[in-house]
Parts: structure tokens; C-alpha cells; sequence
């Protein structure tokens, strides 16, 4: 970790009202932790832009259990891409209903490819990626 840097921001009084209601909603202690957090978030985001590059996340699905062949298609296309997840979580909602929770780790674009093919898989109900940072290049 580098050393800290002071520096100035000029800011309009308007957003500045609005980044100071932002800062208390979520608890910022100081102005200065807020920025160090939008600027780490627009720093991943751009992680995630780069197909090449090592990404985290975790895909959440549900599913009905019940359709035809559909948990050996979700563990095929699982076992397909077996390095690319680091666990997985598989709960029974209801009788009919599951949610699975894959923890994924590799190259954002063959990860962003996995979470595709398993949420565009007849009789998922529903999938959603959440991308995050390896945290290798954060400070």
C-alpha cells in the first residue's frame, strides 16, 4: 500500500449535499472513505471489462427441481467449466424450488460465458451474476 495523498475536490454545492446524505445513508465516517470506495468500485468494474483478466463473483439460480432432466444439464455445463468454480451451495426452497449458489473464480469473459449458459438453461427461473474484484491489484 502506497502512501496517503491529500488532494482537493471542487464540487457543486448541490452534489455535494447529495454525497454528504449518501455518505450518513451508509454510514461513511469521513468524505474521504466514500471516495476511496467509488473509485476502488469504478477500478473493478473495469476489471470485469477486461475478458482476459481474473475476476470473482458468485451466480445464484432457482430452479424447479421437477423439470425434466434439468439438475444433470446444470451439473454438466458445471463439470464443463470445473475450474472455473470454487464451491457451490444448493438449497431446497420448497418443495418444488431450488437455489444454488456457485462461487466463481477465472477469466471474466469465460465467467461471464458459464453464468450465460447456466441462467439461459430451460427451467431456470432465474440467474444472477454478481462480479467482484480478485482484490490482486487494490490497494
Amino acid at each position: 500500500m502506497g502512501q496517503t495523498i491529500r488532494f482537493g475536490v471542487s464540487l457543486d454545492s448541490d452534489l455535494l449535499e447529495k454525497f454528504d446524505a449518501l455518505c450518513d445513508e451508509r454510514c461513511y465516517q469521513t468524505r474521504s472513505e466514500a471516495i476511496r470506495d467509488l473509485i476502488r468500485n469504478t477500478l473493478v468494474q473495469q476489471e470485469w471489462e477486461d475478458t482476459g483478466r481474473d475476476i470473482a463473483g458468485t451466480l445464484t439460480l432457482v430452479f424447479d427441481h421437477h423439470k425434466s432432466d434439468l439438475q444433470q444439464r446444470l451439473t454438466e455445463i458445471q463439470h464443463d467449466e470445473h475450474d472455473l468454480i470454487i464451491t457451490t451451495l444448493h438449497v431446497h426452497l420448497d418443495h418444488d424450488n431450488c437455489l444454488e449458489v456457485l462461487v466463481l473464480k477465472g477469466p471474466a469473459e469465460r465467467v461471464r460465458n458459464l453464468a450465460q449458459r447456466l441462467t439461459s438453461t430451460r427451467g431456470v427461473k432465474h440467474g444472477k451474476l454478481s462480479l467482484t474484484t480478485t482484490g490482486q491489484d487494490l490497494a
